[in-house]
């Protein structure tokens, strides 16, 4: 009998030992999310926070992907670091990676959990592997969330728009990760109000903003057109409206957008129309820059489901879709890949080749230069100038020759000795006119030298 209990406690406690053992050395898999950052920095993926309908620790995630090797997405290798996070639980917060080297992730803004307190700006160290709260000068900037940020190649943060307490803004929102100090855009002629939009760092000059939700647009809100896109001039700080054609995507809001590899196109994937899922036969459209118009591409592989609030970024030659709302993680996976080499057929693939490189980017000379609107008061200005100038120049011109015409009839009205044989040279009888004589008498005169 004692025997019989002694072996089954050794077997109880080999069995722990195994599954300790098992839970060690298993692979991390993340919870399903939307709303999350990913962030590429080098050759890693970095994903953090989000929301889950199901669990709260995905709020607290993270991890990343490491692209500098080869993947099936449907068998991904995620390394986790959710032990050295200090970032409170939140969502829909805005990414880039920055700083003096271009290598730490800030992350600005989100929703904390339960109104949770939160700082405005966390960065990630990717070298020391270790988040700090910077301090940042500059404007007071307040905590928005649902927004996009785009870094320029100077290490400038621009955010625009987003919600702040439920409502949507268009302000520009600017942060220097270099000297960490914060200041703000202009928002003449801005685009309207609006969050979870589709935002495209498309030159070192410009910024392509289109679609979103707005909050002014009803009671509860709708999803914005994407045929009027806006461009935001990173160099000269202003805004200019362009107006596209061809197959216009329909209304849509929490979608991704990315700058094709030729650097004259842009690629949208995803969203809703007004909280309604988008089929997938209108899930992937394609800007043309040149021209402004839109069309849908040819596409080959197995077609995946839409999705929204999803995050995307280029790496290589692939178009890498993280995670969002609206799949089956039973049928797809955390991460869709679609290789977009080849302008003439776009393909979705499970492999992930960091190998492949991308076909060289084509020179953005025919990319539509963005100038400033000068005011009509100023053209009115500016020629009422120079017609007065002209004015000046000829009446100037005139009176000039008019001064030399005088001056060289007068002299040869005046006789010089011996000109003519029976002329008596006199000085009484040389009559030179002066300026008196002229206002007394209407004569012509020569102006006094």
């Amino acid at each position: 009998m004692l025997m019989n209990y002694s072996m089954h406690l050794v077997l109880w406690l080999l069995i722990q030992l195994l599954v300790e053992v098992e839970c060690q050395t298993a692979p991390f898999k993340p919870a399903q999310r939307s709303g999350h950052s990913a962030t590429l920095i080098d050759s890693n993926l970095y994903i953090l926070g989000g929301r889950n309908e199901e669990t709260e620790r995905v709020g607290s995630e993270f991890f990343y992907l490491d692209v500098s090797v080869s993947f099936n997405t449907q068998n991904i290798l995620w390394r986790d670091l959710t032990s050295i996070n200090i970032v409170p639980k939140h969502n829909a917060a805005a990414s880039v990676s920055g700083g003096e080297n271009n290598k730490t992730l800030f992350l600005y803004g989100g929703i904390p959990y339960y109104n949770a307190a939160m700082d405005l700006v966390y960065t990630f160290d990717t070298q020391s592997n270790s988040w700090g709260i910077p301090k940042i000068t500059g404007d007071n900037i307040v905590m928005k969330n649902n927004l996009k940020g785009i870094v320029n190649d100077y290490g400038k943060m621009f955010l625009f728009g987003g919600l702040f307490n439920g409502t949507t803004q268009n302000d520009m929102l600017i942060l220097d990760t270099k000297i960490l100090k914060w200041e703000l855009g202009s928002a003449i002629n801005a685009p309207s109000p609006r969050a979870v939009y589709g935002a495209t760092y498309v030159s070192e000059q410009h910024i392509l903003y289109l679609g979103g939700f707005s909050t002014a647009s009803s009671v509860d809100g709708a999803s914005l057109s994407l045929k009027e896109i806006y461009y935001y001039d990173m160099v000269k700080n202003l805004w200019l409206t362009r107006v596209t054609s061809g197959a216009i995507p329909s209304d849509r809001d929490s979608f991704s957008s990315v700058l094709g590899l030729d650097g004259q196109k842009v690629i949208i994937f995803g969203g809703i129309n007004n909280i309604n899922k988008l089929k997938p036969q209108d899930a992937l459209y394609v800007l043309d820059l040149i021209n402004f118009v839109w069309y849908i591409p040819k596409i080959s592989g197995s077609i995946p489901g839409s999705r929204y609030w999803h995050r995307v970024n280029v790496i290589g030659k692939y178009i890498v879709i993280s995670f969002g709302f609206g799949y089956n993680r039973n049928i797809d996976n955390d991460i869709l890949l679609l290789d977009i080499s080849n302008d003439e057929e776009y393909m979705w693939t499970n492999i992930f080749d960091p190998n492949e490189q991308p076909p060289p980017k084509v020179s953005q000379t025919n990319f539509p230069k963005v100038s400033p609107t000068i005011p009509i008061p100023v053209i009115i200005g500016v020629s009422i100038g120079t017609c007065l100038v002209i004015i000046f120049l000829l009446l100037g011109g005139f009176y000039l020759y008019k001064w030399n015409k005088n001056r060289r009839e007068n002299i040869r009205a005046i006789p010089t000795p011996g000109s003519e044989g029976n002329y008596n040279f006199n000085h009484e009888a040389l009559e030179i006119p002066t300026r008196n004589s002229v206002y007394n008498h209407g004569q012509e005169t020569i102006p006094a030298h």
